[in-house]
């Protein structure tokens, strides 16, 4: 008679691959466990990063001089404590004239932005969707162009501009003069045509199948009409992506307006923080302005940020 191997041997062989197993699930367990704490750790750093210059700033543009240095060494800086006022602000309207550079910023940043998403938009259309010779040479260029930097032809694009017509209005109509210096235009045109906004454009463009333009060409509809009541309305957050992308460097430009813009009531907000390092820098009134000039970017990110999101990983999903 054969003897019952399990019994003469102790614990059941069955046991021990279903403990191994257990072990395991408890290891990947643990492990996922400490990549999400890590991931978190490192999220919240970033985003403390990212977030208590924007408070430091916020918070002591309410602050006099003498209470925004007692508080550099303590968390302090960054919490809305202390001799909270807003003399800071009353200060920047009186020493510089910020309602003329926030209106002179406005009307820039939307010119800007309006013109860039028509003229890239429809760039970006003719490059994806239309049929012509060339084209993937036109995207390769003006994606080289991304590779310039923009004081590279700051000089040779000033020379340019100072040759160029400008229209100008006046009590009797408008008025064509030699050169641009010195207007609105040379501060928005150099700004319009964009190379990352024509290659989201086309990218985005090039992902909605092309079948519904034969259908429509089918029907009678020619590329502008397919461009305007097709593609556009499907295309919203890529056109809302674009807007910031350009709203952005329009509305911090400092370079080219110091360059082209002499005259004070043109000039934008960017130049005008220059103002208050000419002669007894006030700390609070510098936040303060800084503060003015950087909320209303702020909130619109905020208001944009899914579609903003959305687009851009779309885009690199896509590759």
């Amino acid at each position: 008679m054969t003897p019952d191997t399990s019994t003469t041997l102790g614990a059941p062989p069955e046991t021990a691959p279903t403990d191994r197993r257990a072990g395991r699930r408890r290891g990947r367990a643990a492990t996922r466990r400490r990549r999400v704490v890590l991931t978190y750790i490192g999220l919240t750093v970033a985003a403390a990063a990212a977030v208590f210059p924007l408070l430091f700033m916020i918070f002591s543009s309410f602050k006099p001089d003498r209470q925004i240095f007692a508080d550099l060494g303590s968390l302090r800086a960054f919490l809305p404590v202390g001799d909270l006022t807003i003399d800071n602000y009353v200060g920047v309207f009186n020493r510089v004239p910020a309602a003329q550079f926030l209106t002179n910023s406005i009307i820039v940043t939307v010119c800007i932005v309006l013109l860039g998403l028509i003229v890239n938009s429809m760039i970006g259309f003719a490059i994806s969707r239309m049929r012509w010779k060339g084209k993937n040479v036109v995207l390769s260029l003006v994606l080289a162009t991304l590779m310039v930097p923009f004081e590279t032809i700051a000089v040779p694009l000033v020379f340019w501009v100072a040759k160029m017509p400008s229209i100008q209005w006046v009590v009797d109509g408008f008025l064509v003069k030699q050169g641009m210096l010195n207007t609105y235009q040379v501060q928005i045109l150099p700004y319009v045509a964009n190379a990352l906004a024509i290659f989201l454009f086309a990218q985005h463009f090039g992902d909605i199948p092309k079948e519904i333009d034969e259908a429509a060409r089918v029907d009678g509809a020619g590329w502008f009409t397919i461009y305007r009541r097709i593609i556009v309305p499907l295309s919203g957050p890529t056109f809302a992506t674009v807007a910031i992308i350009m709203m952005l460097p329009a509305w911090n430009s400092y370079l080219w307006p110091l360059m082209v813009v002499q005259e004070e009531s043109l000039r934008p907000v960017s130049v005008g923080m220059q103002y208050f390092f000419q002669l007894n820098p006030v700390w609070g009134q510098i936040m303060a302005y800084g503060t003015l000039i950087t909320l209303p970017m702020l909130i619109l990110f905020i208001i944009f940020q899914r579609s903003f999101v959305q687009s851009l990983a779309g885009t690199a999903v896509k590759g």
